[in-house]
């Protein structure tokens, strides 16, 4: 866990950082270090909480599953990600499951704290309503994706939105992402991502290299 106190830590976090120093020091006084080793559970689907979790090292991975523990994966969140808003803001159960893929740091704010931060602080208000906005447009994508696009269309999709700039500008995906994973966020089986993800490297549009990672090419776009 960070050795950094509170204020150092909200200072780092994108969330908090237009609160004046006094907005500062309150959110401060309000958090607590939270940690989860890999695969534990941050929230439950279906289940109701009284806490705004924001990361603040490690990764997790935000699913939906149904009653057959069949999943769909709609996110993987970073360092400066916030979780668990929609259910302080309406009171409602969580729709998904977040779940730590790697050890994860957090600081945690209660009901209470966010409830009283909130109104008094309008940058943070809008910096919690822009997220909101941002999900929802997600959500609109992974929507369309699944009712007009193809299994190669979605897939495409998936991969262009997990490729980062390497250092020579190119589109590269540095993390080996498993054939199941990538399944699970197309809506699509293991075997035939396997056989698209082939079919693709062969055409060129993506290339793996020596080290695992994933060079994707500008022709992917016309798919995705």
């Amino acid at each position: 866990m960070s050795m950094l106190s509170n204020l150092e830590l909200i200072r780092r976090v994108p969330l908090f950082a237009l609160l004046t120093a006094n907005q500062a020091e309150a959110v401060a006084d309000a958090v607590s270090k939270r940690r989860f080793k890999r695969g534990e559970i941050v929230v439950e689907q279906g289940e109701k909480s009284n806490t705004l979790f924001i990361i603040l090292t490690g990764r997790v991975r935000v699913v939906t599953s149904d009653k057959r523990g069949r999943e769909v994966i709609l996110a993987t969140l970073s360092p400066g990600d916030y979780i668990g808003e929609m259910s302080l803001i309406d009171n409602e159960p969580h729709s998904a499951t977040v779940r730590a893929e790697v050890q994860t740091d957090m600081l945690a704010l209660g009901r209470a704290e966010f409830a009283r931060c909130l109104p008094e602080n309008s940058s943070m208000a809008y910096a919690i309503m822009k997220g909101l906005v941002q999900r929802l447009r997600q959500a609109d994508r992974k929507i369309e994706s699944l009712a007009l696009m193809d299994v190669y269309g979605r897939v495409a999709r998936a991969l262009l939105e997990f490729a980062v700039p390497d250092k020579d500008g190119q589109p590269t995906i540095r993390e080996r992402i498993s054939r199941q994973d990538i399944a699970k966020m197309v809506g699509a089986s293991r075997e035939m991502v396997s056989r698209v993800m082939k079919d693709l490297e062969d055409r060129g549009f993506i290339e793996t290299r020596e080290d695992g990672s994933m060079l994707i090419k500008d022709r992917l776009t016309t798919l995705g």
